[in-house]
């Protein structure tokens, strides 16, 4: 009987390739960093492709410089961040894929080592999402909240919005095989109507205890005056994967605060609805999130 040590027994278990696709439109000030998170991962079976939009500040400059780091990259207009991603899944190789923004970065260099385990169990048990958690930074790197909770609290709330954090997640290569790619008709909500496609009847995996990715503040699915595009992107991607969980009563009263935090924004200025939407956190027990 052979007696293998635990590190033995890993190198038995395959590596699944890991395509990571990042799309940017100027983003200098956090795309070296986003590469550099990618490149230093000590897991060796990952690919870097990255999609510009056609930047006129030093993005495609630092592409260059990265070429050596990056599998495949492409600078020219498109038609956002879905559009992009799409022509990224052209390129791709890998059994798994994860999308991140020039803004978001691997939160350690081990991340896709320790998320290799948990991909490997997924392909054998039928699964097709696996997540971890987000930490959310300021521009410093202060965190401001931790983002991503078990499946099986996020699931009946992940049939109304985004309840899992798409940086934070892979996607096995056989959903597009099954499902195509992104809508671009969508800006905000295409990465959650597409796992509704998925995860409308079926489960998702969550890593425990792992933070995967970090994302910068300051995105506009996390922007105060996109509320009422994102409430309308995703009541219509509930209603083209036939999904509805909310009551008349439920979904009013969501639009109402919707169109509330718009008025105050008109009213008082973007600034302004930072402090608003942190007085309601405040009273509701969380912590300050716009004015720290």
């Amino acid at each position: 009987m052979n007696n293998y040590t635990p590190q033995e027994i890993k190198e038995f278990i395959p590596k699944p390739l890991i395509s990571v696709i990042v799309a940017v439109y100027n983003g200098e000030k956090t795309l070296q960093r986003c590469i550099n998170s990618v490149y230093n991962q000590t897991y060796p079976r990952k690919e870097l492709i990255i999609i510009d939009g056609g930047s006129t500040d030093r993005s495609v400059d630092i592409l260059r410089a990265s070429d050596d780091k990056i599998t495949y990259w492409k600078s020219e207009p498109d038609k956002g961040i879905y559009h992009a991603w799409n022509k990224a899944l052209d390129h791709i190789q890998g059994d798994w894929i994860c999308f991140l923004g020039a803004d978001d970065y691997f939160w350690k260099t081990d991340v896709l080592e320790r998320v290799k385990e948990y991909l490997v169990e997924a392909s054998n048990t039928g699964i097709r999402v696996v997540y971890g958690q987000v930490a959310e930074v300021t521009i410093q790197g202060e965190i401001l909240q931790i983002l991503g909770k078990p499946w099986e609290k996020a699931r009946k709330q992940f049939l109304q919005v985004m309840a899992i954090p798409h940086p934070g997640l892979m996607h096995h290569r056989s959903l597009f095989d099954l499902y195509g790619k992104f809508d671009e008709d969508f800006h905000i909500a295409g990465d959650y109507e597409f796992l509704l496609r998925e995860l409308k009847a079926k489960k998702a995996e969550f890593i425990t205890n792992i933070i995967v990715t970090g994302m910068q503040r300051g995105g506009v699915s996390s922007n105060p005056k996109s509320y009422l595009q994102i409430f309308d992107e995703n009541t219509r991607a509930q209603r083209k994967n036939k999904v509805s969980t909310l009551i008349p009563i439920q979904l009013t009263r969501r639009y109402v605060k919707v169109i509330l935090r718009k008025f105050l924004i008109s009213l008082f200025g973007d600034n302004a609805i930072g402090y608003f939407v942190d007085f309601y956190r405040l009273l509701t027990g969380r912590s300050r999130y716009w004015t720290r």
